[in-house]
């Protein structure tokens, strides 16, 4: 049984299953875990970059998202994935419900507040 290990795990999640495993009544599988990895925030670069990527791949190559409205983006999910994803999807409902070609810094923060607003 100690020549080789019996049973191996993956735990892929949210940075609360992080915090959720550091609490005491999981120590035991807390002192278990043999390798661990966060990925780190997006920089306002790498944002701009990824939604530029999920536009290209959605078939759009000219510019969709301003300047002002990426940065305030990235400001608002800083820099997580998932949250420039929910927020650009309402960027992009609020730029065409204001019916605007680009999605502007107005259309952005009306993202902001829908996604913000319990």
């Amino acid at each position: 049984m100690d020549s080789r290990s019996p049973f191996a795990c993956l735990l892929v999640g949210q940075p609360t299953l992080r915090r959720k495993i550091k609490l005491g009544i999981l120590a035991a599988l807390d002192q278990r875990i043999a390798l661990r990895y966060a990925m780190a925030p997006m920089t306002a670069a790498e944002t701009a970059g990824y939604v530029k990527h999920h536009l290209t791949l959605a078939g759009r190559s000219d510019t969709l998202f301003s300047d002002d409205a990426t940065a305030l983006i990235h400001q608002t999910s800083r820099g997580l994935p998932r949250a420039v994803n929910n927020i650009a999807v309402q960027a992009l409902v609020a730029a065409f419900g204001a019916d605007k070609t680009i999605v502007d810094e107005s259309a952005a923060r009306a993202a902001v507040t829908e996604v913000t607003t319990e």
